[in-house]
């Protein structure tokens, strides 16, 4: 317990100002009073995980009312020269150019919050716009990108960004007016992260009726909302194989959410090992399906870093198919999100959970050797040959070590070059006079048995020998020893 404690004084709790639903700001960016948004009653969802992303189905609400949030007239308040100042705070804010403002403004998606949300808020304080972090109670009316990040709060105007810090050490303050509310639970708050791929629609609930889903395409009000029934049930897909990126775009586009008992999100290209329930159960729209992982490869999760919002897309995030899907679309829509069939067996492929491994051979970028091939230079045991595509040259008989080998010596010049090849370390060394070595040519007679063309180990106590000599037949008769020395010509 001790230690315990310690740990926890040394990591410091992040001041967290709470913000409850229709409760004005105290340095709002634009008066709550003038239309901009409207915020609901919402009791806050329980939720599986601090982290969500962006495309999970079900994280945000809406209302059959269009209006939760007046875009145009945010528009026309920042393009207002009196609000010049104020427009450029706002921007920079968003980390956009102020002469873009109406082009990030066309991608953004009017939304209501299902749990009381963390994110970076801002005040406007002297021209400036001030960074604090917040915790934006459910039912506050926001603005999303098309990553599903929370971008405006509608009521105020005020610009939001990610929260960066731990969702599990924060320590929030209920103050100037913002008193604890009604279903308040610490394990209950949650921190967005990009969806990794650009949204074409967002699935809500409709937080007054909520067998009612709602598909909203992005940068749309409400105008061209189409609805569905949330108590259908939905198949959870087979992901045992496909990347954690891959089944959580699968299951957004089933309709399921994608949870995961860990700290943070897996990285996008870890291995789905299993799924609890497994594929196969029929679950409402929105329910859970949690996966377990092994390893992890390139990409987002925890991560990924927070969207450039004039662009739409991440930073740093992992990369977004070419035919991004909606949602929660057909089986079909889901493009190159992944297959039901798991992929045939590589440096990339999921090991067994039973294995004890952190990961797939793969996961670090560099694959498996498959059988049969010559490992990487890097991977061969220190002092072993290269791989050669010769052919293997004839066993030369075992011959014992001499005891007291002639040390090498450069050869003489003029001395023709050597061309057997170097001995791997441990062999007796070469001889002082080293000579070229040729096959002798062929001869009606025969060759004793445990002659050799090529040159022998001088046995214990002999000096080293030369070889025959280049051209000169090979001898007969019975080896006796001794190797017969030519004289080079």
């Amino acid at each position: 317990m001790l230690a315990l404690s310690g740990c926890d004084q040394g990591t410091p709790l992040a001041v967290v100002k709470a913000v409850a639903a229709g409760v004005p700001s105290l340095a709002p960016f634009f008066d709550e009073r003038s239309g901009l948004g409207q915020d609901a009653q919402v009791r806050s969802q329980p939720v599986r995980g601090g982290l969500q992303q962006g495309d999970t189905p079900g994280l945000y609400g809406g209302s059959k009312q269009p209006t939760v949030c007046d875009v145009e007239r945010l528009e026309q308040f920042l393009a207002d020269r009196r609000n010049e100042r104020k427009a450029e705070a706002w921007a920079r804010a968003l980390d956009i150019s102020a002469d873009r403002i109406p082009d990030f403004l066309e991608r953004l998606t009017p939304v209501l919050l299902r749990h009381d949300t963390l994110v970076k808020n801002h005040d406007y304080k002297k021209g400036k716009a001030v960074p604090y972090n917040s915790l934006l109670q459910a039912g506050i009316a926001i603005l999303v990108d098309r990553q599903g990040l929370p971008a405006v709060k509608c009521s105020c105007g005020n610009p939001l960004r990610p929260f960066e810090g731990d969702t599990s050490r924060i320590s929030v303050a209920f103050e100037n007016g913002n008193k604890k509310w009604q279903g308040y639970e610490h394990a209950s708050v949650v921190a967005v992260r990009p969806a990794s791929r650009p949204l074409e629609r967002l699935a809500l609930v409709d937080v007054e009726q909520p067998e009612r889903g709602i598909q909203r395409p992005v940068g749309t009000t409400g105008e061209d909302d189409s609805t569905f029934d949330t108590r259908e049930r939905r198949a959870v897909p087979d992901l045992t194989g496909t990347t954690f990126g891959q089944a959580s775009r699968r299951l957004a586009d089933s309709g399921l959410a994608a949870g995961h008992d860990g700290q943070g999100l897996p990285p996008a290209g870890a291995r789905v090992t299993a799924t609890d329930p497994p594929a196969g159960t029929e679950l409402r729209f929105g329910e859970y399906v949690m996966l377990s992982v092994a390893g992890g490869g390139s990409g987002g999760g925890q991560g990924a870093t927070p969207q450039g919002p004039g662009e739409g897309t991440s930073r740093g995030a992992t990369t977004p198919p070419s035919s991004p899907s909606g949602a929660s679309g057909s089986s079909g829509s889901s493009g190159s999100s992944g297959t039901t069939t798991p992929p045939p067996p590589s440096s990339s492929g999921p090991k067994p959970p039973s294995s004890g491994t952190s990961g797939p051979s793969g996961a670090s970028g560099t694959p498996a050797t498959p059988p049969g091939s010559e490992p990487p230079a890097s991977s061969r045991p220190p002092g072993s040959r290269p791989p050669s595509s010769d052919p293997p040259a004839a066993p030369e008989p075992p011959t014992p070590p001499p005891s007291s080998p002639s040390p090498a010596s450069d050869p003489p010049a003029g001395s023709p070059p050597q061309v057997t090849s170097a001995p791997p370390p441990g062999d007796p060394p070469a001889p002082s006079n080293p000579v070229t070595t040729i096959a002798p040519p062929p001869t009606s007679a025969p060759v004793a048995t445990g002659t050799s063309p090529t040159t022998s180990a001088p046995a214990s106590g002999e000096p080293a020998s030369s070889g025959p000599a280049a051209g000169a037949p090979a001898s007969s008769g019975p080896v006796t020893g001794e190797a017969t020395v030519g004289a080079l010509t």
